[in-house]
This record gives C-alpha cells, sequence and structure tokens, in this order.
C-alpha cells in the first residue's frame, strides 16, 4: 500500500459483489426467475448439442454452427449465473481478484462469441447463403476442414479482442472500495473502482462494439438481404418456405441477442435518468434471455431437430415404461 495524491493505492485481493442494488429485500424472488431460466438454458442447450453430435444425419454445417452456438451459450450462462445465484441465495458475493479477472474474461469472451451471435450467426447466414445460391458447390465450400477453421477464427478472434482488457483492468490502481455493485464482474463496473483515468478502458470498449457488434450487423443484414433476394427467385415454394424460415430463427436469435445490448448503450448514455438498479439488471438480460431462447427458436423452427427431439423424448418414455 502506497499513499499518493491523498489516495492509499491498493492491490485489490478479494471483491464483494452486492447483487442488484436497491432490491436487498427481493433478492430472493429475482433468484427465482433466474433459476429458472439457467435450467431451461442449461437442459435446452444440452439436449440440442446431445441431438446434434449422437444424430448423424444432422452432422451438416448448419447444424454444426447451431451446436457451436448452443456451446457458447452454456459457457456464457454457467460463467455468470451459478454465482449471481450465490450472491442471491447466500450472500455469498466474496472473490479473489485473480477469480473475478478469470470470470470477466470467460464472460466476454463468450460474450463476443456470441458476437459469434455475429460471429457463428455470420457462419450461419454464410452457410443459408452457399445452400440457397450455389446449392452445387454446397459440400466443396462448407466442408468439415472450412468449419472447423470458421470455428478456430471465431475464438481467436473472440480472445484477441478481449485480452487487452484484462491487461487493461490488471494495470489500474485501486483505491476505493471492493463492494462490487453488480451481480457478476463486468469490465466498466470494475473499471469505475479505480483511481486512475479509465478513458482508455472506456473508449477501447467503444471501439470493440462497434468492431465486433456493429460491423457483423451490417454484415449479416446484408447478407440477409442478399438471402432472401436469392429466395424470392427460387421456382418451388417449398423451397422458399424452408428458406425463409430459417431466415426467420436466425433473424429471432439476432434480436434477442441485440435488443438487451442496444438497451444496456442507452441506459447508460441516459444514466442521469435511468434507476441505478436497472443499470445492473439491464446486463443479467443477456447472459440469460438468448441462451434460454435460442435452443427453443432452433427447436420450433427447424423440423429437422424438432423431429429428433420428438424421438430422444419417445426413446426415453418408452424405456422409462419398460423399466416400471
Amino acid at each position: 500500500m502506497m499513499p499518493a495524491d491523498n489516495h492509499t493505492f491498493f492491490a485489490p485481493v478479494i471483491y464483494i459483489l452486492t447483487g442488484i442494488p436497491g432490491t436487498e429485500e427481493s433478492h430472493v424472488w429475482i433468484s427465482i426467475p433466474f433459476c429458472l431460466m439457467y435450467i431451461v438454458t442449461l437442459f435446452g442447450n444440452s439436449l440440442l448439442l446431445f441431438i446434434i453430435l449422437t444424430e448423424q444425419s444432422l452432422h451438416e454445417p448448419m447444424y454444426l454452427f447451431v451446436s457451436m452456438l448452443a456451446a457458447v451459450d452454456l459457457l456464457l450462462s454457467t460463467t455468470a449465473v451459478p454465482k449471481m445465484l450465490a450472491v442471491f441465495w447466500f450472500g455469498a458475493g466474496e472473490i479473489s481478484f485473480a477469480a473475478c479477472l478469470t470470470q470477466m474474461f470467460f464472460i466476454h469472451v463468450s460474450f463476443m462469441a456470441e458476437s459469434a451471435y455475429t460471429g457463428i450467426l455470420l457462419a450461419m447466414v454464410f452457410d443459408r447463403y452457399v445452400a440457397i445460391c450455389d446449392l452445387l458447390r454446397y459440400t466443396s465450400i462448407l466442408s468439415k476442414s472450412v468449419i472447423g477453421k470458421i470455428g478456430l477464427a471465431v475464438v481467436t478472434r473472440s480472445f484477441s479482442i478481449i485480452f487487452p482488457v484484462i491487461f487493461m483492468v490488471k494495470q489500474l490502481k485501486f483505491c476505493r472500495t471492493n463492494h462490487l455493485p453488480h451481480t457478476y464482474h463486468e469490465h466498466m463496473a470494475i473499471a469505475r473502482l479505480a483511481c486512475d483515468d479509465i478513458t482508455v478502458n472506456f473508449w477501447y470498449g467503444i471501439f470493440v462494439a462497434i468492431l465486433a457488434i456493429g460491423l457483423d450487423a451490417v454484415l449479416i443484414a446484408v447478407s440477409h438481404g442478399l438471402i432472401l433476394r436469392a429466395v424470392f427467385q427460387l421456382p418451388s415454394k417449398d423451397a422458399r418456405c424452408k428458406a425463409l424460415r430459417t431466415c426467420g430463427s436466425h433473424i429471432c436469435v439476432i434480436l434477442m441477442f441485440y435488443t438487451p445490448v442496444f438497451f444496456l448503450i442507452f441506459a447508460h448514455r441516459f444514466g442521469h435518468i435511468t434507476r441505478g438498479y436497472i443499470l445492473i439488471l439491464l446486463p443479467n438480460l443477456y447472459v440469460l434471455i438468448p441462451p434460454m431462447l435460442n435452443p427453443v427458436v432452433y427447436g420450433v423452427t427447424t423440423k429437422e431437430i424438432q423431429k429428433q427431439v420428438i424421438n430422444v423424448f419417445y426413446r426415453w418414455c418408452r424405456r422409462s415404461s419398460l423399466l416400471s
């Protein structure tokens, strides 16, 4: 510890998550929907992964990209939600600085790979574009090798963008409280506890948002425009309906991802007129809602997945009846 400029700087050892300020008496009630959403997330994404990986007929590019998305959903929610529930139920918000950085890293990497909601979804849009516009070369363009490289590129991009955030946080000098008014460790929430100038942190966050979210959003919008143009040129009505159904599921997932993010951006922009607990509550939406709803969307809108889900439940019910 060393004094400087009337501040006592210290290297943080323990952080204490306090949950959602102003709602302490309602933490148990808030935790109930959060817990239910997490259970649905675990069950839905695990089932989706199991079906895609075990069913040979689903080993196609589209479904492999869906399995990547399910894996990212599980990582994102599992990194954040268990600790969140521990804070709500037991007040167990203590976490070491190293564990704090680890959680922050995996949450942001998952979020960027949920910019695999843009990264993976962009790959999925490309998959649909090739399937519709160049079907004869579909298997050669999207070979397993290419799919693996796309997955590796998504992970590499996420790691490369988020690693500097960890470095920037480690360089900060802290002199304020170690009580973090949040349910998990988020970059700017930690940076605001520092006594250093955090302008670089702020603008790097803006840069990441523009690069990883805004650019991908533009690419996805352009790709869907090209797909829709190609769809309406298809001679078969059934082919048009199938293509539109697939695009519809993509658009639903994209909206589920971007809606909480844009609400959060506007809430921070107009923070002076926004209640403090809303600024804390909103970030929880993008670690809970998209991972919960993605398997539902793909299970309902994709007939092949829907059929395999029904088969799994049929076999499970039949086995249970035989055992009883």
